[in-house]
């Protein structure tokens, strides 16, 4: 029988925290680091919902709202890496909660977490079947002609399915891919960069690029400084997320108390400059503002028109493939979060989701996380115009239930953390006293942006205008809404009966009561590994 004293400190945190080791712990630091910075991924975000900025900002909403929404961003990464250092396990989020305030905060966090993880991955993966047609469409004129968002749709479900594939045969391998992943951001990033410095006829003025307003929302310009300029953060806020993937995987990574804590920070910051610095090249590349627009703000116009076909179907290349790695990262994320959440009994059929094949991966988790992803998305079908040109509303409202789902689920661990205060026990990484301001910054900012990406992205989209339609409608406040009203009557009606929160799967030696006291015990044979009899 494993002598416990003899296990590593990962093992023995880990027991601590009340789990036996189930996955394989085969993840370095920099593995763990990837997985983030692929979720985050550039080559995903910045390319998908540029439009959004675009028409609900500008240009000015892109080269200041990027920089300065970042810095927020961060600061909320600061707090989730103290808290993932204390609080290594796959649980993450919700266990964090859990700990801090009692089963109904974890009930409630696990399940805005899980929902806005589900929305990423649909997001993610729609966003490149889009980007994958454009790239077809560069090389084939009858490919371009044929367009329909039925043929997206169906590329959409390939992608899952690839992906999904990927992410059942092995764990090993998606730490290699997300390795590969990081290396094809950096040098793809840096390729898209300099063929929109070096090849243009002409390039668009420093004054274009930071002072230029542009309200495409439908909405009066008196109204730009306080509604639609924010609306076009959402580019920054949605592609700087995921980062919690770090601590999702945290059971699976070496040295998790301090490798994961510098994951989420650090995925952050290096996506944050990397990011500026691509969307600068956009702007800076832009031929014709107005044909921009027409195409409803999508990134491929400034390619097409500032790039022959060749070197506009390269960089639509570069970033679909990394939007693919993007897609694999955000399946095993959200798969760990469903296993974690499962193991502790709050989802629907846990049994299955909680179970590990011969590859000790969560494969039922991956696969419904992928049907779920498909069954939400199922609005993209509907085609929109907004004056006159192609949105991808149904995109964009997917993309808010994925920021307000994550951001809300972690406003909670972080509130409680900072009430807590100087009493609570912090991990080898942690920001000292730095927290008492951190701490409430990071929950004013998710509290700003979940009300305001709630809001119509048009008038059409409100009820009683003359040009109304449910089509224009961002429907993340009724699935937003709508989950947080099932939660509530589903924890008073009934989990409240029976969730206590995160259970224990080890198997406690005679004398010992709780997994606070596995430390104590280091005399106890095998317990942790599955060979001690209870």
């Amino acid at each position: 029988m494993a002598d416990l004293s003899k296990l590593n400190d990962d093992e023995r945190r880990l027991a601590e925290l009340g789990y036996k080791q189930e996955l394989n712990r085969n993840w370095s630091g920099f593995s763990n680091f990837a997985i983030s910075f692929s979720i985050i991924s550039i080559l995903a975000g910045c390319f998908t919902t540029f439009g959004q900025a675009w028409n609900n900002g500008g240009p000015v909403a892109i080269s200041w709202g990027w920089p300065i929404i970042s810095a927020f961003i961060l600061i909320i990464g600061f707090t989730m890496s103290e808290l993932v250092s204390a609080y290594p396990t796959s649980g993450g989020i919700y266990w964090w909660a859990s700990k801090l305030g009692g089963a109904k905060a974890g009930y409630y966090t696990g399940w805005l977490n899980l929902i806005g993880l589900l929305a990423v991955v649909a997001s993610v993966a729609y966003g490149c079947a889009t980007f994958l047609d454009a790239t077809l469409s560069t090389y084939s004129t009858s490919w371009a002609d044929g367009y329909s968002l039925t043929r997206v749709f169906l590329i959409f479900l390939g992608i899952l399915l690839l992906s999904g594939l990927l992410n059942v045969f092995s764990g090993h391998l998606m730490a290699i891919i997300n390795n590969i992943s990081v290396w094809w951001h950096v040098a793809g990033a840096s390729a898209v960069v300099l063929i929109l410095v070096f090849l243009p006829e002409k390039h668009q003025s420093m004054s274009f690029v930071f002072t230029e307003r542009i309200n495409n929302s439908g909405y009066a310009d008196s109204k730009y400084w306080f509604l639609v300029l924010p609306l076009g953060f959402l580019l920054t806020q949605y592609t700087i997320t995921g980062y919690d993937a770090s601590a999702h995987l945290s059971e699976e990574t070496q040295g998790a108390a301090n490798e994961a804590a510098k994951g989420i920070w650090q995925s952050i910051f290096y996506s944050a400059i990397g990011g500026w610095i691509i969307l600068l090249s956009f702007l800076f590349a832009v031929q014709d503002p107005q044909e921009v627009t027409d195409a409803g703000g999508f990134v491929g116009a400034i390619f097409t028109s500032a790039l022959s076909s060749g070197w506009a179907g390269t960089v639509l290349l570069i970033a679909t493939a990394g939007q693919f790695f993007c897609t694999t990262s955000c399946l095993t994320s959200c798969s760990r979060m469903m296993f974690a959440f499962s193991r502790d009994g709050a989802v629907p059929g846990s049994r299955l989701w909680s179970k590990v094949n011969a590859n000790k991966v969560p494969a039922n988790a991956v696969i419904v996380s992928a049907l779920i992803s498909i069954v939400i998305t199922l609005p993209a079908l509907v085609e929109v115009d907004i004056n006159g040109a192609p949105v991808p509303v149904a995109f964009y409202a997917v993309v808010s239930v994925a920021v307000i789902g994550l951001y809300l689920a972690f406003l909670i661990p972080i509130w409680l953390r900072w009430k807590a205060g100087d009493s609570w026990q912090a991990g080898p990484w942690n920001n000292g006293q730095k927290y008492k301001w951190m701490n409430l910054v990071a929950v004013i900012e998710i509290a700003v942006i979940s009300v305001y990406f709630v809001l119509p992205f048009t008038p059409a989209a409100i009820p009683g205008n003359p040009d109304f339609s449910w089509k224009f409608v961002n429907y993340a406040p009724i699935l937003t809404g709508g989950a947080l009203i099932a939660l509530w009557i589903g924890w008073h009606v009934s989990a409240k009966n029976w969730y206590t929160g995160p259970k224990m799967t080890i198997d406690l030696p005679a004398g010992v009561s709780s997994a606070d006291e596995i430390k104590l015990e280091h005399e106890h044979k095998g317990y942790l590994t599955g060979e001690h009899d209870a």
